[in-house]
């Protein structure tokens, strides 16, 4: 099986905001050539090479300014509300299938706290041997201060069977001792668990790793919602 379950950035969040910027530039030229005929007729002709010139230099300018906001919001909006992720493995399957396009919500856990079923995306764990894999996806199984352990398929927190409807009903989750999470960290598994790699291995993840939540699936177009 695919033992990696990570996901990888993607810069489709850039290509997004690069449409909304050609539309606002349709609009800027459209405006633009208006000014220039009333211009135009307003002069008679007169100067008319001198008045091109002035354009000319006025349209590169605020072409400069365009671009360059368009490039600002872009790396503010990756660097502090949202970034795109694509699955590149098999380990969260069925809920996230190979090739889906992701958007993640990086304050979601700066604004609120992180709740039992959420699909988190996190940065490798100090432990981790894997040197090429930057980042994770997984789903939240258990909170700090809880104990957990899986036997005869079925995990348990707190001594009590955890209802997971997101699993197929044919999945089985692997027999692991009793582990009680820490202040501050939280027990993460794939849905596909024969062929993930998560808290199982590495121990539960501090909270400090997490980059965010994954609330939106953008592509296939088909499955656009929140998985």
């Amino acid at each position: 099986g695919d033992w990696s379950s990570d996901v990888c950035s993607s810069d489709l969040n850039g290509a997004i905001i690069g449409t909304r910027c050609s539309r606002m530039l349709i609009r800027w030229c459209i405006s633009l050539l208006v000014t220039w005929q009333r211009q135009v007729t307003e002069r008679k002709g007169k100067g008319l090479l001198e008045l091109l010139s002035a354009l000319r230099w006025r349209w590169l300018r605020e072409w400069f300014v365009v671009i360059f906001v368009a490039l600002l919001a872009a790396f503010a909006i990756r660097a502090t509300l949202v970034q795109t992720y694509f699955i590149p493995s098999e380990s969260m399957t069925p809920t996230l299938e190979v090739g889906d396009r992701l958007m993640v919500y990086k304050l979601a856990f700066t604004l609120g706290d992180v709740d039992r079923g959420d699909l988190v995306v996190f940065n490798r764990p100090a432990n981790m041997g894997t040197a090429d894999i930057k980042d994770f996806v997984k789903r939240v199984i258990g909170l700090e201060g809880e104990r957990i352990r899986a036997e005869g398929g079925v995990v348990y927190v707190n001594g009590q069977p955890l209802e997971e409807p997101y699993l197929t009903t044919d999945m089985y989750t692997s027999d692991f001792p009793e582990t009680e999470i820490p202040p501050g960290y939280m027990f993460v598994m794939g849905d596909n668990r024969p062929n993930s790699r998560d808290s199982r291995f590495f121990g539960p993840i501090h909270e400090g790793l997490l980059v965010g939540e994954v609330f939106l699936r953008i592509w296939p177009f088909g499955d656009i919602g929140r998985p």
